[in-house]
C-alpha cells in the first residue's frame, strides 16, 4: 500500500476489534485517521495513543452512528483537524442472534437503526463531502449466503449494505471514489465471541477450511488495500473475507 500522507480517513466503530485494526493499519501507511466510537472512550483513545507512538495522526471521536446527527459530526471532526476526507470505513454494527420467532421489534429496530440506516446516513454524508478519488468501504457479512438460523434480522441488514454498496458505487464512479464491501467470516472479536460456548466455537470454527477464525488484522489488510490508491479500478464489489467457509 501506498505511503500517503495527505489523505484523511474516518473509520466507524474503531475503539476495538476490526475497526481498531483498520485504523491502526491505515495510520501506518500516513492515512491521518479519525477514530469513531459510540461507549468506549478509554479504548479509542489508547488506539489513538498506539498510532500516535508510531508516529502517525489520529483523533478519537465520540457518535453512536445509529444517531442521525452522527455522520455530519464526523465529517465536521475530519475537516477541522486533517483538512478533509477521503476514505470512509464504515465497520459500526451490531448483532442479537436468535430465531426470528423469537427476535423482539425492540431488537429488530436496533439492528437496522445500526447497519443499514447508519451506513446509509453516512454514505450519504461522504457522497455529498468525500474528496474526488475517495474510497469507500462498507462492512456485510458472509452471514449473507450461509444463512444460517439465528442469523436472520442480521443477515437482511447486511443484505441491505450490500444493496447499498452497489448501487452508490454506480452513483459516485463520475467522481473517481470507489465503494466496496468485505463480508468477513467469523472473526476473533468481542461481539462475535461473546455468548457462546467453547462448544459453539469449536464447531464454528471446524467449518471452515483452514480450522479456525479470521484474525482482525487479516480482514484491516483486506480493507487497507481497498482504501488504497492501487484499489482504482475496484468498485461495485462484494468481496468474502471468510477463509473459504462459503
Amino acid at each position: 500500500m501506498s505511503n500517503d500522507q495527505t489523505r484523511a480517513a474516518i473509520v466507524t466503530g474503531a475503539s476495538r476489534g476490526i475497526g481498531a485494526a483498520i485504523a491502526e493499519r491505515l495510520a501506518a501507511s500516513g492515512v491521518a485517521v479519525v477514530v469513531n466510537y459510540a461507549r468506549g472512550r478509554e479504548a479509542a483513545e489508547q488506539v489513538v495513543a498506539r498510532i500516535e507512538a508510531a508516529g502517525g495522526r489520529a483523533l478519537a471521536a465520540q457518535g453512536d452512528i445509529a444517531a442521525p446527527e452522527t455522520p455530519a459530526a464526523l465529517f465536521d471532526a475530519v475537516e477541522r483537524a486533517f483538512g478533509g476526507a477521503d476514505i470512509l470505513i464504515n465497520n459500526a454494527a451490531t448483532m442479537e442472534l436468535g430465531a426470528i420467532a423469537a427476535t423482539t421489534d425492540t431488537a429488530f429496530a436496533r439492528q437496522i437503526e445500526v447497519n443499514v440506516a447508519g451506513v446509509f446516513r453516512t454514505v450519504r454524508e461522504a457522497a455529498q463531502r468525500l474528496r474526488d478519488g475517495g474510497r469507500i468501504v462498507n462492512f456485510s457479512s458472509s452471514v449473507v449466503g450461509l444463512y444460517q438460523p439465528g442469523y436472520g434480522v442480521y443477515a437482511a441488514s447486511k443484505a441491505a449494505v450490500e444493496a447499498i454498496t452497489h448501487v452508490v458505487a454506480k452513483e459516485l464512479a463520475p467522481r473517481g471514489i470507489t465503494v466496496n464491501a468485505v463480508a468477513p467470516g467469523p472473526t476473533e472479536t468481542e461481539m462475535f465471541l461473546g455468548g457462546k460456548s467453547e462448544t459453539q466455537l469449536r464447531a464454528i470454527a471446524a467449518m471452515n477450511p483452514f480450522g479456525r477464525f479470521g484474525r482482525p488484522p487479516e480482514i484491516a489488510a483486506v480493507v487497507a488495500f481497498l482504501a488504497s490508491p492501487e484499489a482504482s479500478w475496484i468498485s461495485g464489489q462484494i468481496l468474502r473475507v471468510n477463509g473459504g467457509v462459503i
